[in-house]
């Protein structure tokens, strides 16, 4: 099995690794919207969903696979009123692809996160 990690804090403080690689899968942790360079978070929903989706087609290509592959995803969304921008980015990225999807309307413990998304993928 191995372990990714993206060098934050956060990881070693709560113990968990930005990604787990297994024989079959790649299972990406839940990722909020923060820029990779800056870290600040957005203040729009479309912004911070864009952010997520680059910061999980990193992961990914780090795993040796790519968003194609992806079979699962689950997004969480801290307000019904951001569900649109959201939405928007999830059929740009996901639209031929097609995973099974929950999304869920809740608390975010991250101070300005108003989305996170964790997806699992195939290996290549």
């Amino acid at each position: 099995m191995q372990k990714i990690s993206s060098g934050s804090p956060f990881e070693a403080l709560a113990g968990y690794s930005r990604a787990v690689v297994d024989d079959l899968y790649v299972h990406v942790s839940g990722t909020v919207g923060a820029d990779p360079e800056t870290k600040a978070i957005p203040e729009d929903a479309e912004a911070q969903t864009r952010n997520i989706f680059r910061i999980i087609e990193d992961t990914l290509t780090t795993a040796g696979t790519d968003l194609t592959q992806v079979t699962r995803s689950r997004v969480y969304v801290t307000d019904m009123s951001h569900l649109g921008a959201v939405v928007k980015v999830l059929g740009e990225k996901f639209g031929e692809i097609r995973p099974a999807n929950t999304t869920l309307i809740c608390g975010i413990p991250a101070p300005g996160a108003k989305v996170e998304i964790e997806v699992t993928a195939r290996r290549k």
